[in-house]
């Protein structure tokens, strides 16, 4: 009986042990150093913070605020968002394993290899051991100098993420260049995609120009594909009126830049364009995996691929129109639309852009690489009847605290603290349960 009571207590405890090393928040674990606030700051405005966040083994490598300042000011953001990414490594690294490397080097991957958009080596990071205990960090591209040195641990949470100072940032080749400012023709890349039908009402309706507006600040769209516009399910469009189609349009895009890696850590519903100060029209995303359904509480709906990601503008391709409940109270006869070569253009209704205030959010699937192994609505009774040109909503639920504006002097904090920043209720609540099981077990069997 002692024995079974010891194995019981054991495996309690190492369940706790397994929890307290899952989960991690890059957001607050870099809130405790004031010397990072402008890192962490750009990490949220990226929404990397959600890739860190959503993945189980990482390793960040960060800079203070004066390195930041000298080489990210000035930069568009989409650019911002890449030079960062070189410095995500898909592996963990602390410094015990970087001693092992033994006057060798080893070539890790980096979150900007999983952007498609890495070249010739880019996407790679080589970390060597120098001289005299030095460990020195430059990008995988050929020709590329180490040009980082180690400086300290910042944060570990062991095999799960790794914050570490370097002395200044890796510089990828061509990273830096890609600063043309954003311009994308919205309706072109629709068509080329496969969502001619998506495209055309959007710019026959006017609310093209909507998107338009609100992409400066934020924007991610959700296009049915041709083929959804042809579901035996869908209801007669023919039954809505020009303002209720308009709704129904403004219901595929959200006033805030929301990629793919931030839908995936999405936990409550998220406010779209529709939404106005009479009517509120959420949708409810759910993930299997790495996979993204868009539930509106009629049906759901698949994210089929990502047609752009580009600070502030995300488009995904969906295989079918969202339907939010209670837009077609009584079920009308299913009828599909038709496609935009053989129906007559719709009237062009003008409609005045929304303003939306832009939502800041904080709001993490492995990529394998030459790395290193690491040690082990509700129903409503009538449509819309009214296009919602007012302000959508200015909170979302991807929002979340922003980091202080500037960094404080103190910049003392280092490796006495890497034992915040894990699942540290779970840890608690398993530790009064293995209490109160031990207790019980003594009354049975002692």
């Amino acid at each position: 009986m002692a024995t079974l009571r010891l194995i019981i207590i054991l495996t309690l405890s190492f369940t706790a042990t397994v929890i307290s090393v899952t989960g991690h928040n890059i957001t607050e674990i870099l809130n405790e150093f004031p010397a990072y606030t402008s890192f962490n700051k750009y990490l949220t405005q990226t929404k990397l913070n959600d890739e860190i966040n959503r993945r189980e083994t990482i390793t960040v490598l960060v800079f203070n605020d004066t390195v930041v300042s000298e080489y990210l000011s000035g930069l568009d953001i989409s650019v911002v968002k890449n030079a960062l990414s070189v410095h995500v490594l898909l592996d963990y690294f602390d410094l015990p394993k970087l001693q092992t490397i033994g006057g060798g080097s080893v070539m890790t991957t980096t979150l900007f290899q999983t952007t498609g958009e890495a070249e010739n080596g880019a996407g790679f990071v080589n970390i060597t051991d120098l001289v005299a205990g030095k460990v020195g960090f430059g990008s995988g591209g050929s020709g590329s100098k180490l040009n980082a040195l180690f400086s300290r641990s910042v944060k570990q949470i062991p095999y799960n993420i790794s914050v570490i100072e370097i002395t200044s940032p890796i510089i990828a080749p061509g990273v830096l260049n890609r600063s043309q400012p954003l311009d994308v023709n919205i309706s072109s890349l629709l068509e080329k995609s496969g969502c001619k039908t998506f495209a055309k009402l959007i710019s026959d309706t006017g609310v093209l120009q909507i998107y338009e507006t609100t992409e400066p600040r934020g924007l991610t769209v959700f296009a049915p594909s041709d083929a959804a516009f042809n579901a035996p399910s869908l209801p007669d469009f023919k039954n809505l009126s020009n303002n209720d189609l308009i709704s129904l349009l403004l219901y595929h895009a959200l006033p805030v830049y929301v990629p793919k890696g931030s839908l995936l850590t999405v936990k409550n519903p998220i406010g779209t364009l529709a939404t106005n100060q009479v009517q509120k029209f959420d949708l409810t995303v759910r993930t299997n995996g790495d996979s993204v359904t868009l539930d509106s509480g009629v049906d759901n709906s698949r994210v089929e691929s990502t047609l752009l990601d580009k600070v502030p503008l995300s488009i995904f391709k969906i295989d079918h129109v969202l339907i939010p409940a209670g837009f077609f109270p009584h079920s009308p006869k299913s009828a599909p639309v038709k496609s935009p070569e053989s129906s007559p253009p719709a009237p062009v209704v003008p409609v005045t852009a929304p303003v939306s205030t832009p939502v800041q959010a904080p709001v993490p699937v492995p990529v394998h690489g030459p790395v290193a192994a690491s040690p082990a609505p509700v129903a409503r009774n009538s449509p819309v009847k009214s296009p919602p040109v007012s302000s959508p909503t200015t909170s979302s639920p991807l929002a979340g605290p922003a980091p202080a504006d500037s960094p404080d002097a103190d910049t003392g904090n280092n490796d006495n603290n890497n034992s915040s920043g894990g699942v540290k209720a779970s840890v608690m609540f398993l530790a009064l349960v293995t209490l109160a099981v031990s207790g019980m077990i003594s009354s049975v069997f002692g």
